[in-house]
């Protein structure tokens, strides 16, 4: 079963030209490009910023909050009420991540996370989105066939497990909160965090077992 999208917010801030990224990949390198040759725009400034995405800013700061949810059932308690605030006092805050949404997977119900307009991201948890996330057929198969966005991905889950796919905006974006595996309860919070994958924050993967160890991201195929 699958429930139908859901968003707080219907704005996504963006027009419709959004869903064509192709061409807003080529008018952003554009703009870039003519920012740069009228010397408005550092190049090394954007490098900068692109590297403290990549390597500073990026899904083991999400793997933090999941990890810590797993331990602390006040924490956790904090995280589904407001979970701007619960994440902001871990010092994960900024741009793309001002109101957050934490949505969290049960044994019955399976969450996801998209944009369907353009590539709305947590930039604070999860770093720079993924390719695949910003891509049409993924925003189109999310809304409509999540259980088939999982079988790309690897992840096959029971026949009656209930899909809820959650429509991030430019005003409220979601973490997807996995199920903490089993056979972890003498695990620290760092060595939790390190079974927590990007893909699960998003809804398109599970966290690792403490058997097979942390596993390489998918990328759809």
């Amino acid at each position: 079963m699958t429930t139908p999208i859901h968003s707080d917010q219907n704005d996504h801030g963006h027009g419709p030209d959004h869903s064509h990224l192709g061409d807003m990949d080529v008018r952003v390198r554009a703009l870039e490009t003519l920012l740069v040759q009228k010397g408005y725009v550092d190049p090394a400034a954007i490098d900068r910023i692109v590297e403290t995405y990549e390597t500073k800013i990026g899904p083991h700061n999400g793997a933090a909050v999941v990890a810590k949810a797993w331990v602390d059932p006040t924490f956790r308690d904090w995280l589904a009420k407001d979970a701007t605030a619960a994440i902001t006092s871990l010092g994960f805050t900024g741009r793309q991540g001002e109101h957050m949404v934490a949505v969290f997977n049960t044994p019955d119900t399976h969450n996801m996370v998209v944009c369907t307009l353009c590539s709305c991201y947590p930039w604070p948890v999860l770093g720079l989105p993924p390719v695949w996330y910003k891509s049409a057929p993924y925003r189109a198969k999310a809304v409509m066939d999540p259980r088939g966005v999982l079988r790309d991905f690897g992840v096959e889950l029971p026949a009656g497990t209930g899909f809820r796919v959650w429509d991030s905006t430019a005003e409220v974006r979601y973490l997807v909160i996995p199920m903490r595996p089993e056979h972890t309860e003498a695990m620290s919070e760092p060595e939790l965090a390190a079974l927590v994958t990007r893909n699960a924050m998003i809804g398109t993967g599970l966290a690792s077992s403490p058997v097979s160890g942390p596993v390489q991201e998918q990328a759809q195929p």
